[in-house]
């Protein structure tokens, strides 16, 4: 079976749990690795480089750009943010399922160059348990939790260009479904076509000896 590890998009609503599950897959299971994007940015008390985020200039940030090493990036506030390509590369080469917890507009610039990325849209089992979350996270005036209501309006109309679409009910339910989800990716005959011919060679040598 195919030992280079996948990529794996994650995105879904604000407040739909995507940090938490994105956690506790890894806690269970030792072969995701999240990555760690770049940022522009200063860091913020406690924050760590290559940790947390690698912290880079405007200028290191444009050259990155240009030079075709960030998967996916994006403006926020004045600074800007991205997915740094060889880093990604070198944990997948490590055996690791990468994943990348972004934003639909990432999302798409992933997929759209790395068409065998694994796109997963998390979703929560009502719009009502939404709006409990988001409230239930105390960082948030009503106001602000309304315009993310009204952002996930949005977003939905994106789910249809994602594979597969994840509802966030119960935790440890979703990670179960989301690692059984990427066991079965990693057996696709298309990401394995050196064992099956490693299996062909096999049997054909196999039926040619006991002739």
């Amino acid at each position: 079976m195919n030992k280079r590890g996948l990529i794996l998009v994650i995105s879904g609503f604000s407040g739909v749990g995507k940090g938490t599950i994105v956690r506790r897959l890894m806690e269970k299971y030792e072969n995701y690795a999240l990555s760690v994007s770049v940022t522009t940015r200063p860091p913020r008390e406690g924050e760590v480089h290559g940790k947390d985020y690698f912290f880079i200039s405007e200028e290191e940030f444009s050259a990155m750009e240009k030079e075709g090493r960030l998967m996916e990036w994006a403006g926020y506030v004045g600074r800007h943010y991205g997915t740094p390509r060889d880093y990604v590369f070198r944990r997948l080469d490590e055996g690791k399922d990468m994943i990348l917890e972004i934003e639909v507009q990432g999302a798409l610039q992933v997929k759209e160059k790395y068409p065998e990325a694994v796109l997963v849209f998390v979703a929560p089992p009502g719009a009502a348990v939404l709006k409990e979350r988001l409230l239930g996270r105390g960082t948030e005036s009503i106001e602000q939790v309304e315009k993310r209501l009204l952002r996930a309006v949005e977003e939905a109309e994106a789910m249809e260009v994602y594979e597969y679409l994840l509802v966030n009910d119960e935790l440890e339910t979703c990670v179960e479904e989301l690692h059984r989800l990427m066991q079965c990716e990693h057996r696709r005959t298309n990401r394995n076509r050196e064992l099956m011919e490693d299996i062909k060679l096999d049997l054909k040598r196999f039926v040619e000896g006991e002739q």
